[in-house]
């Protein structure tokens, strides 16, 4: 079983949806919807992308083309819809991308004329480690985030944070877990330590000098509570996944 053909398949997807689409095809697209000429240039262009994948891949002509017009077709079908729902919000960006690309993966499972990769995801989808692991990260994103909320509210009344983003602590938390619960799977317990640090210089200097004592240790806590409890379930999460 060769990979060669799907990464093929892949790059030539990134060269089509990012490289070669001009912003005013995106655009047309937006406004026009089923009537733009952009958005059947754009399925096209895709469709003519796979046809030297394929070729140097080894599949034979007849193959190539109809695997060429599914592709075409289905992307057209894919940012047609995308087309009509809020195209700037970062779900159907992520909906869309991977849309295509199971497109490309059932193309080069056909190609092969073997389901083993299929099959293969399916298992590996549907593994322990794997659910895990997928609830793991699930659980220091949103579900963390309102708990954090809920347990320092009695102190959010006595303090103030004028100049910020709107839900950016919320968002900067979640990704900050994120990275502290990556770490953590993967035995980098000392570049935690340098992930604070690098938070403190950019956050902890600023509020000093505005003099707000009560906002920097509001930040503080809840610093401490979110690093501390994704210290928690990531130690919690390779113990009892992976045995430690």
């Amino acid at each position: 079983m060769t990979t060669a053909p799907l990464l093929g398949l892949l790059l030539a997807h990134l060269l089509g949806d990012f490289l070669l689409q001009p912003k005013h095809w995106v655009d047309s697209r937006q406004q026009d919807g089923i009537r733009s000429t952009a958005l059947y240039l754009h399925a096209g262009l895709h469709g003519l992308l796979v046809l030297p994948v394929l070729g140097l891949a080894g599949a034979g002509v007849g193959f190539a083309i109809l695997a060429a017009l599914v592709v075409a077709v289905s992307h057209w079908l894919i940012d047609l819809g995308k087309a009509q729902l809020a195209a700037d919000k970062l779900r159907w960006f992520l909906l869309d991308q991977a849309l295509h690309v199971l497109v490309l993966v059932a193309v080069w499972a056909v190609w092969l004329d073997d389901s083993a990769p299929l099959q293969a995801a399916a298992a590996w989808l549907t593994r322990p480690e794997t659910l895990g692991l997928l609830l793991t990260y699930l659980i220091v994103t949103r579900p963390l985030s309102l708990a954090i909320a809920l347990a320092l509210r009695p102190w959010s009344q006595d303090v103030s944070d004028q100049g910020t983003l709107v839900a950016a602590g919320a968002r900067i938390g979640m990704l900050e877990r994120l990275l502290v619960l990556t770490l953590v799977l993967q035995h980098e317990l000392i570049a935690v330590g340098f992930l604070l640090t690098a938070k403190s210089v950019l956050r902890y200097g600023d509020l000093r000098e505005r003099k707000e004592r009560k906002l920097t240790e509001y930040v503080l806590l809840g610093t401490l509570l979110s690093v501390s409890l994704t210290l928690v379930i990531g130690l919690l999460a390779r113990s009892l996944i992976w045995g430690g």
